[in-house]
């Protein structure tokens, strides 16, 4: 059998929204002890599992077919690999911080000054196509820390919510990229190993259709029902059935959840009754 192998991150956010993504699309992993390449029960893939800075390297070369992995470890490493989908989930953006207590005039702050990053690459790319010098101090581990100690006179590195910066009296100043998962594959795979690709992307993108969407059931006067209609902002056409009761209707309908409490108040008013909000798990078009 066709096996598709995937790499993912070993760990952290980005490991455990792939595995849910994963999940949720119905793949299930052969349960036991943790271990580097795990193959599904249920669906002919294997996961492989690998620091998030070793992925894009893997798919190039081969060794993973394809990869879930940081849009920044995407730019970073550079490598011959071809972005099959945004996917949406674990976003982040890497940025410039200075210390707090600076006065910031603009990006010719940082004429001469020494950064401290784990991303060189995309830090020189962007101060090259600014026209500005800089030092880059290579760091792996905990950049934010480098101004306090003195080896750096600010960072570019990844954030999330700020609160690191804070905790170590850093501003974001020049945010460079934001990022997002990626999935990525390498650029020559097999037709068989594609068409296993094709299945796997149609259960994720059954997923993600279905994420922050509502099947809404309600009971409305059939006199109401073109006006009801103009309010609903749903897919194509709402279902409408007629109900026992003369002059009523059971209207379905899909609708984006931030969307239903701006409607609500318009759809009582309309005479809409017994208002049912089911979640949906998945969602084909």
């Amino acid at each position: 059998m066709i096996m598709l192998r995937i790499a993912v991150q070993a760990k952290g956010r980005l490991y455990e929204e792939t595995m849910l993504l994963l999940t949720e699309s119905g793949i299930k992993l052969e349960s036991g002890k943790r271990l580097l390449l795990i193959p599904a029960r249920n669906f002919p893939i294997e996961v492989l599992f690998l620091r998030d800075d070793d992925i894009p390297q893997s798919v190039a070369d081969g060794v993973a077919d394809i990869g879930i992995v940081g849009e920044n470890e995407y730019a970073e490493k550079k490598k011959n690999v071809v972005i099959t989908k945004r996917l949406g989930f674990s976003k982040c953006r890497l940025s410039l911080a200075i210390p707090k207590e600076i006065e910031y005039p603009g990006i010719s702050w940082f004429e001469g000054k020494v950064i401290a990053t784990s991303y060189p690459e995309i830090l020189k790319d962007f101060m090259a196509e600014k026209g500005i010098s800089v030092d880059v101090h290579v760091i792996t581990g905990s950049v934010e820390v480098a101004p306090g100690i003195g080896l750096s006179d600010a960072i570019f590195d990844i954030v999330s919510s700020g609160s690191t910066l804070v905790t170590n009296h850093l501003k974001e100043v020049e945010v460079l990229m934001k990022s997002e998962a990626l999935l990525i594959q390498h650029p020559e795979l097999s037709a068989e190993k594609l068409a296993v690709l094709e299945e796997l992307l149609f259960r994720i993108e059954a997923v993600q259709m279905a994420e922050d969407k509502k099947y809404v059931l309600m009971n409305v006067p059939t006199e109401n029902i073109d006006k009801i209609i103009e309010v609903l902002p749903g897919m194509k056409s709402p279902t409408i059935m007629p109900l026992a009761k003369e002059g009523w209707n059971s209207l379905h309908v899909v609708i984006e959840e931030k969307r239903f409490w701006d409607i609500i108040g318009k759809l009582k008013v309309l005479g809409a009754e017994g208002i049912l909000v089911i979640p949906i798990e998945k969602m084909i078009l």
